[in-house]
């Protein structure tokens, strides 16, 4: 006996839209788990827009948006359960969980995992000096101001340059800070043009191929040492530290599991339908790989949610699994799976890639050593690259990523 048709664990974009979709396709009982005590994941902080543009056809800030999201699931009959922090997951849908009443378990015939991900912190960074106060991550920033109504700094150094980095400027132009620089470890700003020239554009000093060797100061962040591109050490006065970016999966979950994670996206290895290696668990959002926007997240959600109904109302058994291969500098590919059949219309449409560090060559994707689509240019790190999965590819006794490159 099952307690739910499907249950979705996380309450961000991905995993509201995909109980939303569920439950327009006829799914009589789906039951969303947030840990947190409202929904919207990482929006709800987000004291900017633009959010919902492609999704509601209007412009959000980050809260309104979370309240939107809520109102959608409560409108499409979605079961919320906040407060509860799912601790394992089992094979066949059973779920253990912490609620605020005492533990539990929940049995489904379905299970959504959409954990989304996490900003990598200074610990994870290794870096190292003082244990001073003001060093956070964007997430903790953004919680401060839209929670507590708190600026742990004024002056901070800001470290990253990816797309969430444009956020943290925002957040602190906004709220009575500025950045005294902004560095990038990498010999290129991770965002793309014509957004990496907006930290200039605010007058704020940027800096590639600049690492962040030690952080100073007794109670209170005093200065910071960098290493330049040449090598050479230099101080920067400053009152915080802000790392951003750096994204991973949320998969503590699937780590403790019989699924466990896919070495290169550090998420879970999906088919184009969203499904992992267990035939009841499936996966959707940032989980699967970092990072993407809210809307494609949201976006992805609704796909992966109208797959799930459709293999709930097929009942057939999916078919065997054929893992996607692929060369360096590939850093990964989603979906890294090929199942056998499945429904007719299947979630994932693309592979999505993404290259860990900058290469210009040719990329190609093959079926059966036969090229089925190619192309040469520079290929920059973190950026999405999306190629059209072949019909051909459920059939195909090897799918294979190459990459020949150019000096």
């Amino acid at each position: 006996m099952s307690d739910a048709d499907v249950i979705v664990i996380g309450g961000g974009p991905a995993g509201v839209a995909a109980a939303v979709e569920l439950r327009r396709h006829g799914v009589a009982r789906v039951v969303l788990l947030e840990r947190e005590a409202q929904l919207g994941g990482a929006t709800r902080h987000c004291s900017h827009s633009p959010f919902g543009m492609r999704d509601f056809h209007r412009v959000y800030f980050g809260a309104a948006y979370g309240k939107r999201l809520e109102a959608e699931a409560a409108r499409a009959g979605v079961e919320v359960r906040t407060g509860h922090s799912v601790v394992r997951i089992e094979a066949g849908g059973r779920v253990d969980l912490a609620t605020p009443r005492g533990v539990g378990t929940l049995q489904a015939r379905r299970l959504l995992i959409a954990t989304g991900a996490r900003e990598t912190p200074r610990a994870a960074r290794l870096v190292s000096g003082d244990r001073p106060i003001g060093v956070v991550t964007t997430g903790s920033l953004q919680a401060y101001v839209a929670f507590h109504g708190l600026m742990p700094f004024r002056r901070p150094l800001l470290v990253g340059s990816e797309l969430v980095s444009l956020s943290a400027v925002l957040t602190c132009l906004t709220h009575g800070a500025r950045p005294v620089a902004m560095i990038e470890p990498g010999p290129h700003p991770l965002a793309p043009a014509p957004l990496a020239w907006f930290p200039r554009a605010m007058g704020i000093p940027f800096h590639c191929g600049a690492e962040l060797v030690d952080i100073h100061g007794a109670s209170r962040v005093e200065d910071v040492t960098l290493r330049l591109r040449d090598g050479t050490l230099q101080k920067h006065a400053c009152d915080g530290v802000l790392f951003t970016g750096r994204f991973t999966p949320e998969a503590a979950l699937l780590l403790q599991s019989a699924i466990g994670v896919d070495p290169g996206s550090s998420g879970p290895a999906i088919d184009p339908y969203g499904r992992t290696a267990d035939p009841h668990l499936f996966a959707a959002g940032n989980l699967l790989r970092a990072v993407e926007t809210a809307g494609w997240s949201f976006r992805e959600g609704r796909a992966v949610g109208r797959a799930m109904a459709q293999d709930l109302a097929d009942g057939c058994e999916p078919g065997a699994l054929l893992p996607v291969t692929f060369d360096p500098p590939v850093k990964l590919v989603v979906p890294g799976l090929i199942r056998r059949g499945g429904p007719a219309k299947p979630a994932f449409p693309d592979f999505q890639l993404r290259f860990a560090r900058q290469a210009r060559g040719r990329l190609s994707l093959a079926l059966d050593g036969r090229e089925m689509w190619a192309q040469e240019k520079t290929w920059r790190p973190e950026r999405r690259v999306v190629l059209p999965i072949p019909p051909a590819a459920q059939t195909a006794g090897r799918v294979h990523i190459g990459f020949e490159e150019r000096t």
